[in-house]
């Protein structure tokens, strides 16, 4: 399951930590040794002969679907060639891979930046390369492996208006909820979505070309079939994403922090969480 950011085992540790279910209780209802189940919290290797229904009644998991995820299924890709205006940018520091995505007027060639991720290289040679103007850098949510590069950035972009909410953050730049920005035709409302982040915060993108009309830029908040780590606001983390993503028309393309993109409907499909 290399495709996916979490194994199925991740799915497990983060629903029992979110919920509070101790490792002594839930082993018990699993039927597994202690052994067997840290190396698939772990690594993803699946234990044999596990209760899998007990397991996903008590952390409130789609049997079905994570069953699904057991068996090494995985999702068809959405294709980078069908979203002419926007572009995933992948940086990686060794140890983890982010992405920033680039989005832009075709016309104008006014664009706007979501997140830094590690290094500003790639992002510089995309603007380069098209060209195109950089108007707006907009922050998902401050953790540092989304804002690395920002310093940087803002050195070769000095005009350039950086939008976030959260700690630090200027009052005339602090995003609000429900406040909109337009690109050329393209129109951006921004949505908080508190869980994995406290400033997490949804762009959702509106009037793009090509195979998909919206896009919504999560940062942590959703991964590709589980949520991002949310292990205080579990709830509340798992409430935005209903009420702000999966609430969106079922074409939307979801385009997280890490791991490959879906689109809702795949998410309302797949993800054993909802």
């Amino acid at each position: 399951m290399s495709g996916l950011e979490d194994h199925a085992g991740d799915i497990v540790r983060k629903s029992r930590q979110g919920l509070g279910v101790s490792l002594e209780h839930l082993l018990k209802v699993a039927g597994v040794g202690s052994l067997d189940w840290e190396h698939f919290e772990s690594d993803g290797v699946v234990p044999e002969n596990a209760r899998w229904n007990h397991v996903c009644e008590l952390l409130a998991l789609d049997t079905v679907k994570f069953q699904e995820i057991l068996s090494g299924w995985n999702p068809d890709p959405v294709e980078q060639e069908n979203m002419p205006q926007i572009c995933r940018i992948s940086t990686d520091d060794g140890c983890m891979e982010v992405h920033a995505y680039l989005a832009w007027d075709l016309e104008s060639k006014e664009a706007m930046l979501f997140d830094t991720g590690w290094n500003p290289r790639p992002i510089l040679g995309v603007i380069e390369s098209k060209p195109l103007k950089l108007r707006h850098l907009m922050i998902t949510h401050q953790h540092h492996d989304h804002v690395a590069a920002l310093a940087s950035l803002r050195g070769h972009f000095p005009n350039v208006d950086i939008w976030a909410q959260g700690r630090g953050v200027p009052k005339p730049f602090q995003v609000g909820e429900g406040q909109t920005f337009s690109l050329g035709s393209l129109s951006i409302q921004a949505r908080w979505t508190p869980g994995h982040a406290e400033d997490g915060v949804t762009y959702i993108l509106e009037g793009l070309k090509g195979a998909y009309p919206m896009a919504a830029v999560v940062g942590d908040a959703i991964f590709f079939f589980f949520l991002g780590g949310a292990r205080d606001h579990f709830h509340l983390a798992k409430e935005k994403v209903r009420e702000v993503i999966l609430s969106l028309p079922a074409s939307t393309v979801i385009c997280p922090g890490h791991g490959p993109m879906s689109t809702v409907a795949e998410e309302k499909a797949h993800n054993p969480m909802f």
